[in-house]
């Protein structure tokens, strides 16, 4: 339990992860973390198995809902157990999981809701990680073009590796955003126009054979869609077109009976429910 009782969990979001799920959560530092959960993406593999062995709150989703999909189950399922700090880690083992104390450190003391851990804060750390010369400097295109279109000075928008307050996750309108892998610069674009801070800690990667990587197709379908959300934002900006993910709040689209479970009140009847019965209702809700 952190020191002033917010209460931090960990949220995987899971796609044939069997191989890595094991090491990432060994060295996720007990100590600073109250909660760790999986949502499985319908894995073909074991990840599902391993992670019920390893003892951890598993959400199995009935169809693929891609990475954009799973993350909104991810987050609606942390703050319904009470999250005050939610962190997402990828379970490829691709970034250091010890390093989650410095990434809740900023939001735990208030200086931040919105903190990303950067492979490029470091010099050279990408590519000394093993990230391909392509993917590096694509990276560095679409950040330096998000930057200009954000107003933001960051290092790096496209990290696996984040940490969110509740206070942001309950703001923005993110069950709004793609199903697909834009939907991290869609919650990038969420925090710029909501005003909330955004700081960075720099953190090592791993790139190897087990570790998930976009393929290079679909890192160009990614890239073109990222570019297509700092078109909208600019747009919405500047009142030529209404965006709604930058206009609602989660509030305003969350059913009643989701909010109440966002509040830790009874949804059924007078009495709270069990914990398998708030479960079971869930995922009939979803």
């Amino acid at each position: 339990m952190t020191s002033d009782r917010l209460k931090v969990c960990v949220v995987m979001p899971a796609y044939n992860a069997a191989r890595t799920l094991e090491k990432t959560y060994r060295d996720i530092p007990a100590e600073c973390v109250d909660d760790v959960i999986v949502v499985d993406d319908v894995s073909r593999d074991d990840t599902v198995a391993t992670a019920v062995r390893l003892g951890l709150p598993v959400i199995v989703h009935r169809q693929n809902r891609g990475y954009g999909g799973n993350q909104k189950t991810c987050y609606l399922e942390a703050m319904m157990r009470g999250a005050d700090v939610v962190v997402m880690l990828h379970p490829d083992y691709q970034y250091d999981s010890t390093k989650i104390p410095a990434m809740i450190e900023p939001i735990l003391r208030g200086e931040a809701d919105v903190v990303f851990g950067s492979r490029f804060l470091s010099p050279g750390g990408a590519l000394a990680g093993g990230m391909p010369m392509w993917r590096f400097v694509a990276n560095r295109f679409l950040t330096v073009t998000e930057n200009l279109a954000f107003g933001m000075r960051l290092s790096e928008c496209h990290t696996g590796f984040r940490a969110y307050s509740r206070k942001f996750l309950l703001t923005i309108p993110f069950l709004l955003n793609s199903d697909d892998f834009v939907f991290d610069t869609e919650v990038i674009a969420q925090a710029a126009h909501f005003g909330f801070k955004i700081d960075e800690v720099a953190v090592p990667t791993r790139y190897f054979a087990e570790a998930s990587s976009v393929p290079f197709r679909r890192a160009v379908v990614y890239g073109l869609s990222t570019l297509a959300v700092v078109g909208r934002y600019l747009l919405h900006r500047s009142r030529l077109r209404k965006d709604r993910i930058f206009t609602a709040e989660l509030s305003q689209i969350l059913s009643p009976t989701h909010q109440k479970a966002l509040r830790n009140e009874p949804v059924v009847g007078d009495a709270p429910p069990s914990e398998a019965q708030r479960v079971d209702e869930l995922v009939q809700l979803r």
